[in-house]
């Protein structure tokens, strides 16, 4: 997996003070998608061990009141991305502290999913889902560009990483 942006600070993806990864790779090319530079696989960086241990490192900072990670694109759910994915979200279940939440937008629909994509989901607290539609933008909607787009919060109070 490539990733095109990773921000260890970011107010804007999410709830709260957050580190948020772009990652690189997305099929379903929006029209009026504001971050058309992730499209291709191979935009940015590799992803590396050193990346994502930064980020685990980031999220374990006590100096820093992060409230999680956030995951966009890109796709996350990408199929090419999907092993990374897992593999990250994996670490964090495991090595930052539980009341970390993870966010990810997803062009896909939560009813299209694939069983790989959602085993990467089962790890996820809140999936934006449905791609951008420029024809349904809608500026003051949180979180989201265009209104088809549903917001699920999943109630992971009982997973195993916050035991």
């Amino acid at each position: 997996m490539n990733y095109f942006k990773y921000f260890d600070i970011d107010v804007v993806n999410g709830k709260g003070t957050r580190c948020t990864l772009f990652v690189s790779g997305c099929e379903h090319a929006c029209k009026g998608c504001y971050n058309q530079a992730t499209w291709p696989l191979d935009a940015g960086l590799p992803f590396t061990e050193e990346a994502a241990d930064k980020i685990i490192a980031d999220l374990c900072d006590t100096r820093i009141r992060r409230r999680g990670l956030s995951l966009t694109g890109g796709d996350p759910l990408h199929p090419a991305n999907l092993e990374a994915v897992y593999s990250l979200l994996m670490r964090v279940r495991r090595e930052c502290p539980p009341n970390k939440d993870v966010w990810m937008w997803t062009g896909y629909k939560m009813q299209e999913l694939t069983p790989e994509q959602q085993k990467v989901v089962e790890l996820v607290d809140v999936l934006i889902d449905g791609r951008y539609i420029e024809s349904l933008r809608d500026k003051k909607l949180l979180w989201r560009g265009s209104s088809n787009q549903i917001i699920y919060e999943f109630d992971r109070s009982d997973a195993w990483w916050r035991k």
